[in-house]
């Protein structure tokens, strides 16, 4: 935790104890502080367990801000998604933008440190990724810089929330980024999104199905509008 949370912690226990002889309690703002240290210590313990693993720390994946609807995905999905866009580069020599998924730039940036990515992201603590972050915020989703429309082969998006607004905001954003050739979309969103995803972005389903580090109640799915053919567990489009 940093030292202004432990200076907030330490201040908030002072004040549920202001009198030796009452009984202990916590105040409510001592909660509040109890419960960010807690929630801070246990982000950076997992991000800390995932990059303990022999793999490249130039990039590191910050700890989520639940406060952001920030969950990142566990390491198998990671990994999963960014083999498969490496496979999309390697044929296409793509650049790639990730909306919204800092764990895929993270994983990406692991796998093959060449492969040009751009982060889009709410989250100025991404800065720290330099020239690669460029601040996006989904309620203006063509508010970007003129460089980068239709200059990406691939684009994957994880919109932070399950409403239909930010999924057509977000798809705007996807096809302002898009190159107008043969693009390759990867969305991962809830299983309540699949008709909106196929209206909107003609993206279906794969047999894949991305997990979170934190369990989330609501089912994901990983949606592309290509056929991945037996990769990704297959594509699941009926009719």
């Amino acid at each position: 935790m940093s030292a202004k949370g432990e200076e907030r912690l330490s201040a908030a226990a002072e004040d549920g104890h202001e009198d030796d002889d009452d009984p202990p309690f916590l105040s409510s703002r001592a909660l509040d502080a109890l419960r960010e240290f807690l929630t801070e210590k246990q982000s950076s313990a997992r991000v800390e367990e995932e990059e303990g693993d022999g793999r490249s720390e130039e990039v590191r994946l910050l700890a989520e801000d639940w406060r952001l609807s920030q969950f990142w995905y566990d390491r198998e999905t990671a990994e999963t998604v960014a083999e498969e866009i490496r496979g999309l580069c390697a044929s296409t020599s793509s650049v790639v933008a990730c909306v919204a998924c800092p764990t895929i730039y993270v994983y990406l940036k692991r796998i093959d440190p060449a492969i040009p990515v751009q982060l889009l992201e709410y989250d100025k603590r991404f800065e720290q990724y330099g020239s690669d972050f460029t601040f996006y915020d989904y309620n203006q989703p063509e508010e970007l810089p003129s460089a980068l429309k239709h200059a990406y082969q691939v684009v994957v998006a994880d919109p932070p929330y399950l409403s239909k607004e930010c999924l057509e905001k977000v798809a705007q954003t996807i096809s302002f980024l898009a190159h107008p050739k043969e693009p390759y979309f990867l969305l991962l969103t809830g299983e309540v999104q699949q008709h909106r995803a196929a209206e909107l972005l003609n993206a279906y389903p794969c047999g894949f199905r991305p997990q979170h580090s934190n369990k989330l109640g609501n089912s994901f799915r990983l949606y592309t509008n290509y056929d991945p053919a037996e990769r990704l567990g297959g594509w699941e489009r009926s009719g």
